[in-house]
């Protein structure tokens, strides 16, 4: 008995879809096309995303096996391989990188009020790379190494919802700290970076945008303490200090002061030197941001979990990039359904479940149980009333 739309029928229609119709018209993404559009190429891609799939063989497999649902999914016809991969080929992946941006711009509206784990009223930022390897022989346009190929995706996630508010992907020579040029700072917000960003000429242009940093100090930094502020070394600081750099070209770069604030783990004992140009903070919040950059390399493993070299459906920098955007999206759409049907799970137990389910007819608040959601409106899409009268 049909008892409504299956869950990745509803996933999909939380998707602005007029957006990806105007975007599709845009970039001639439709032209000429006998069958699969973008829009079908998008569902399959999302599908093959969220169940996991590792090949194109294994997605034609796996939707074939379900075939009389396939329309219900919001699939015209059968899928081929061929025909997708033709789809990954050459349909423009600029479609799907403006798609999530709309898709992420979505999201942290909805997620705007969350709170952190910490008091905190400036907006928060973790600032990161990964890189997704590549075999040199499949994709000779991204080289990395000598016998290696890469792509490397720089990535700022807000810490307040764990959304993405900007991504660039590149090949994997660009350094880390040149990301830092593609960003404009935003006034009051504050940049969570590892030693990997740490040029100080770059650091001073956050500053002068009265924007603010918090990132880690190398072990070979020259610089002299000018002010000690009062620590209690039980909380695990063990020193907060104001200090200005020595250094003749650091100097230059960043002629204001700093904030040092050293933090001794009392779980692992490691020691952590940070530094930071805000000096309003307590030195336990800059300590607890640092450690909030954890969210990040989480988002990275779900991105690599999805994008290892035998789940890419082609070689061409456009699949590759269609791929990445696609999961980006994904990734997103699940985040805007946890928040729009106030799911009280984490967006991993949220993937892991639909991975399981898309194929179910049932509400998706029904899948998670006490998740405290009601919804307002039939869910029976086409249950008929056997009791009217």
């Amino acid at each position: 008995m049909n008892t409504g739309k299956t869950l990745f029928a509803q996933l999909m229609d939380f998707l602005p879809w007029t957006t990806f119709t105007r975007l599709v018209q845009q970039y001639g993404g439709d032209r000429y096309v006998k069958s699969l559009t973008c829009a079908e190429q998008f569902r399959i891609m999302a599908f093959a995303q969220l169940t996991y799939r590792e090949s194109l063989r294994d997605i034609e497999v796996c939707l074939s096996a379900q075939a009389a649902k396939l329309y219900h999914m919001g699939f015209r016809q059968e899928i081929r391989r061929a025909t997708l991969a033709d789809a990954n080929e050459k349909r423009d992946w600029r479609i799907h990188a403006e798609f999530a941006q709309r898709l992420i711009a979505q999201a942290r509206k909805l997620y705007v009020g969350d709170s952190l784990a910490f008091e905190l009223e400036n907006t928060a930022y973790a600032l990161d790379s990964t890189t997704i390897d590549l075999s040199l022989s499949l994709f000779p346009w991204a080289p990395f190494r000598t016998t290696k190929a890469a792509v490397k995706m720089h990535t700022l996630l807000d810490l307040r919802g764990s959304i993405p508010s900007f991504i660039h992907i590149s090949d994997g020579k660009l350094h880390d700290v040149h990301a830092l040029d593609l960003l404009t700072a935003e006034a009051g917000a504050i940049y969570v970076m590892d030693r990997g960003y740490l040029d100080f000429t770059r650091l001073y242009a956050v500053d002068q945008a009265n924007a603010f940093f918090v990132t880690r100090a190398k072990s070979n930094l020259d610089a002299r303490r000018i002010y000690s502020a009062r620590t209690d070394r039980s909380t695990g600081i063990m020193c907060d200090q104001t200090i200005g750099l020595n250094g003749y070209k650091t100097s230059r770069d960043y002629p204001a002061h700093l904030r040092r604030v050293r933090f001794k783990d009392p779980e692992s004992g490691k020691t952590l030197v940070f530094l930071t140009n805000n000096f309003t903070l307590p030195a336990a919040t800059i300590c607890a941001l640092y450690k909030s950059r954890w969210q990040v390399e989480l988002f990275f493993k779900w991105i690599k979990q999805h994008l290892r070299i035998k789940k890419f459906f082609g070689t061409s920098e456009n699949a590759v990039k269609s791929q990445i955007w696609i999961a980006v999206s994904v990734y997103v759409l699940v985040a805007i359904v946890k928040k729009r049907l106030n799911l009280d799970a984490s967006l991993y137990t949220l993937l892991q479940i639909f991975s399981l389910t898309l194929f179910e007819k049932m509400p998706i608040q029904q899948v998670f149980a006490g998740s405290g959601y009601t919804s307002e409106h039939a869910v029976d899409c086409n249950q008929l009333n056997l009791f009217a009268f």
